[in-house]
């Protein structure tokens, strides 16, 4: 009971994931999801899920050994009190930490250990949230495992997905990063005082899981199975966090994302359920069928519009099949929905969980935050789209 003798008012809603495992499992009992279609898109999309848990898991145990703090902490001693030095080896790590981890990764774990840092050196921690945000986003394209759109389409590459997207994921950053930088200019000068090197809870284990860690990224990079790959690094890390008895950040059952899972497949159930009923035929006049430059730009922006519009894993699945059979214009499709969902909150679940830990570790107001978020966004995404662009159309 409350003071005034009320109970709290219960939620109206329920959470996400129940209405979201309801479709998953109403639309192909029903039929409204044949069973042809409901095979070949859990086929689809059953690996990725998988590798979400296990990422999300080695993410974990690299922040309970303190390898994230550890980086951002080495960032703010090595850049010598210079803040424009802080900022760009803040980008340099939210790009190295998106490209091998992932963006969710990114979002929710670099995130507080950059709001850490800009407070130890009384810096305002916006400006380098905010890097970290579009980063976790841009950077995004280079690697499969980078972000779930890549993972389910690297097996339509024929030419293999490292070969092409090398160049457009090259240039997205380059180019985000310099918009970024003039964006961000204000916060760029100035000096601050360099902090004491803070020694890690257990040296072994941090230099573990750094180990881990970059052998996993030259797994991913050298295009080993990506789920055994992961899945030897959970193995790794839990083995070694267990050996040095070092405590957990959060219970065992907390680190397997199954809600996050769950309105993912949600969404991957609805989007087949539309293409069994002719959501391809829908779409492909918006996407059109050539492979020119106005053609690809075309690609891109839709696909950019649709991840504004709903989010970028629907968006993705929804376009695929009207650009199946062409590299060039999957590539353009990936482009658009990797670096362009900026604008929006929801447009990527990377944006979502960034917005949730900078407002838990800043108690920020929520309007203000987005409403910067959404401004940076506005420039950043048809720079980072057209670069992109740019460089299938120089590479091809």
């Amino acid at each position: 009971m409350t003071g005034s003798g009320r109970r709290p008012a219960k939620a109206l809603l329920p959470p996400l994931w129940v209405p979201a495992l309801l479709l998953v499992v109403i639309l192909p009992l029903t039929g409204a999801l044949p069973a042809d279609e409901a095979r070949s898109l859990a086929a689809l999309t059953a690996p990725v899920l998988g590798f979400v848990v296990l990422l999300t898991v080695v993410a974990e145990l690299c922040a309970g050994a303190g390898l994230f703090d550890a980086v951002a902490d080495g960032a703010a001693r090595l850049a010598r009190g210079r803040a424009v030095a802080l900022w760009f080896l803040v980008a340099a790590v939210a790009t190295a930490c998106t490209v091998v981890l992932s963006l969710d990764t990114t979002a929710v774990l670099l995130t507080p250990a950059v709001v850490a840092v800009a407070r130890r050196v009384g810096r305002d921690p916006l400006p380098l949230a905010l890097t970290v945000l579009a980063l976790a986003n841009t950077a995004s394209l280079l690697l499969p495992v980078s972000n779930l759109t890549n993972l389910m389409a690297a097996p339509s590459f024929d030419g293999g997905y490292l070969g092409v997207m090398a160049a457009p994921a090259a240039a997205v950053v380059v180019v985000v990063v310099a918009a970024l930088a003039v964006l961000h200019a204000p916060a760029l000068r100035g000096a601050y005082a360099v902090p004491e090197r803070r020694r890690a809870a257990d040296p072994v284990l941090l230099r573990v899981a750094a180990v881990v860690v970059v052998l996993m990224g030259a797994g991913f990079a050298a295009g080993l199975p990506v789920l055994l790959v992961a899945l030897a690094a959970v193995v790794a890390l839990g083995t070694a966090t267990a050996w040095r008895r070092a405590p957990l950040l959060v219970p065992v059952r907390e680190m397997v994302p199954w809600r996050t899972v769950v309105v993912t497949a949600g969404l991957f159930a609805v989007v087949g359920t539309w293409h069994a009923h002719g959501l391809t035929d829908v779409l492909a006049p918006l996407v059109g069928t050539g492979d020119d430059a106005g053609s690809l730009a075309q690609v891109a922006a839709v696909g950019a519009a649709s991840a504004n519009a709903v989010n970028n894993l629907p968006a993705y699945l929804a376009l695929a099949p009207t650009v199946a059979g062409d590299d060039t214009r999957l590539a353009a499709l990936l482009v658009g929905v990797d670096a362009g969902p900026l604008v929006t909150p929801w447009a990527s679940l990377a944006t979502l969980l960034w917005l949730q830990q900078y407002r838990r570790h800043t108690f920020s107001a929520p309007g203000g935050l987005v409403r910067r978020a959404v401004v940076q966004g506005v420039v950043v995404a048809p720079l980072a789209v057209g670069a992109g662009i740019l460089a299938l159309v120089v590479g091809g």
